[in-house]
Parts: C-alpha cells; structure tokens; sequence
C-alpha cells in the first residue's frame, strides 16, 4: 500500500544482478537497478548425416559467476576511472605537510589491511510521523563498494543517498518516495574518492497520520589488496601531474613575487637615501630656525628701545635737564 500517493517500483534483487557504475571523478556514484539479461543461446544446426549435440539448459552457477565478473570488470573500470581523476582537495595541497597528501593517496596501510565488510542494519525502526531518519556511514577506503535493501511494512517510505565530502554534497541517489512495501528496494555503488561520508536518508515528513516500521541492511565492501595497490599507483600519478602543474605554476608567480620584491626594495632603498638627505636638510633647517627665533626677538627689543629713544628721547637728557635748572637761577639773581 502506498500512502498518500505512489512512489516509484524499485525492482527486487538489483544490488545482486546489477554492475557497479562509475560516476563523476572525485565521487563515484550510481544505483544499479536492472538486470542484465544472459543472452540467448542458439540451438544448434544438425548437419546431414550427423547427430545433432544436446545443448544443456542455462547453469545457474555459471550465470552467476557470469554476473559476478561483469561486476567485477564493471567495479574495476569505475575505480580505475575514479583514480585516474583524482584530484587532491585544496586543503591537501596545502597542508603544513606532505605526508596528510600521502596519506589520502596511499589509502589503506596494508600492513594492517583487513578486508572485511562493514554492515550498519536495523530491523522494524519505527520512524514517526513527520519525522525523518538518518543513517551517516564514513568510508575511509576508496574503491569501497556498497549495497543496500531497505524495506517497510504496510506503506511506503521517503528514501535518498548523498556524499559529503570537503568539495561538497553529492547525491548518489535522488530522494524519492519508493515502494519499498511491495519490493525490497535495492542497489549498489562505488565511492571512488575518500574520505567520505555517506548519508542514508528515511523521510517520513510527508505522513501526517501513520509512523512507518523500517528496515534496512547497508554493506560497504571495502576493496581487496590488489586493487589498493593499483589505485594508489593510479592516484599518484594523477596526484603527481596536479602537483607538478601547481609546482610550475607556483614557481612562476613565485619568480614575479621575488622580482617584484627586489624592484620594491631598491625603491624604499632610494626613497630611505632621499630620506636620509632630508633629514640632514631638516636638522640644519631646524638648527637656524632656533637661531633666527633668537635674533629675530633681539631685533625686535632693539627696534623698540631705539624707536621708544627716538620719541621720547634720553632720560638721562631728561634728569640732567632737570638738576641743572635752580643752578642757574640761584646764580642769575646774584650776578643782578
């Protein structure tokens, strides 16, 4: 039953029939979801006088092994595909060190390498109305595959993927309302660069009546040695031509900042020397304006005093005047 609309039919057992697709370079992503359907085998032409040659049906163990590597081709070409397009983050490349861009290009220490799945499950969640369910899975290992099923009793369920990554969110799997009460929901993916954190998104925000019953079963299958090795040989090579491009180019702009540094420096050099001659000019300038302030106030008390002299006259005139007057008073009545 579907609640409050349809959602897509997912068909069942896709992870386990479908081939890993590759995806963009840093993020390799995609759901497989369609069989591949063995081709027809011919019945066999009698020839005249022959016996014809009974044809046994399809093996089943042989179909299987069949699909197995197509899936295995499929999942080596995608993580060849992703490793060949590694582009470090820009955080990498400018790390205090080398070793956090080594380390990231390594990928697994295969000193301590075990390749054992990772299984994250749970089993009739109840997710309530209006309510959403979250399931982040961080996936260190690159060329990691991972399947999932998802089911949900009684009614349908809001379902998508995502990466998130230091570059961004990807989305590995559109949300969509799916039938995941009819069919299992199923499918499979490669994440080619790491590290990454997957997202596993249950949404029930659209129900306003009824909690739905989840559950869900996701696999990451991290990748076997032989691949670790070749996808670090395959990363390093990418990573060695971004990092010799970035080296040619950080040199260049590295030659220009020195030339201009050099250029500026003979400047401030030449400005410090035309410095270095106005101070000395504004030393002396200064020295003779102290000994002009000087003068200058001495000739204006000079021109005072002579101007006030000039005016007013002597006051030494003044006094002698003044003593010598009853002398020759006193002297002019005794001569009458």
């Amino acid at each position: 039953m579907t609640e409050e609309g349809s959602g897509k039919t997912m068909p069942p057992k896709a992870a386990e029939e479908a081939a890993a697709v590759a995806a963009p370079p840093k993020v390799v992503e995609a759901e497989e979801e369609k069989k591949e359907e063995a081709p027809k085998a011919k019945p066999p032409t009698a020839s005249p006088g022959k016996k014809s040659s009974s044809t046994k049906p399809n093996d089943p163990e042989a179909e299987k092994k069949r699909l197995a590597d197509l899936e295995a081709r499929a999942v080596a070409e995608a993580t060849a595909s992703a490793d060949e397009s590694y582009v470090p983050s820009p955080s990498l490349l400018n790390a205090d060190t080398a070793e956090a861009l080594l380390k990231q290009v390594d990928g697994a220490d295969l000193t301590e390498f075990e390749r054992k799945d990772s299984v994250y499950s749970g089993r009739s969640v109840p997710i309530a109305l209006r309510a959403k369910l979250e399931v982040p899975i961080h996936v260190t290992a690159p060329g990691s595959v991972v399947e999932y099923a998802v089911d949900s009793q009684n009614y349908d369920i809001g379902f998508g993927i995502t990466a998130e990554r230091e570059e961004g969110v990807t989305i590995v799997k559109e949300p969509a309302r799916v039938e995941s009460h009819i069919s299992t929901v199923t499918g499979k993916f490669l994440v080619g660069a790491v590290p990454c954190m997957l997202v596993f998104s249950f949404d029930n925000e659209y129900s306003w009546f009824r909690e739905k019953l989840l559950t869900y079963r996701i696999t990451v299958s991290p990748p076997s040695q032989d691949v670790i090795m070749a996808g670090r040989r395959r990363r390093a090579r990418a990573c060695h031509k971004t990092v010799t491009d970035d080296l040619k180019s950080a040199q260049n702009r590295l030659d220009k900042a020195q030339s201009q540094k050099s250029s500026l420096q003979r400047e401030i050099d030449r400005l410090q020397k035309a410095m270095d001659e106005l101070k000395k000019s504004l030393d002396v300038a200064e020295t003779e304006e102290k000994w002009l302030v000087t003068r200058v106030e001495l000739r204006k008390e000079q021109e005072r005093l002579l101007s006030t002299r000039l005016s007013d006259g002597w006051d030494d005139e003044e006094k002698n005047k003044k003593s010598k007057a009853p002398a020759a008073t006193t002297n002019g009545e005794a001569k009458a």
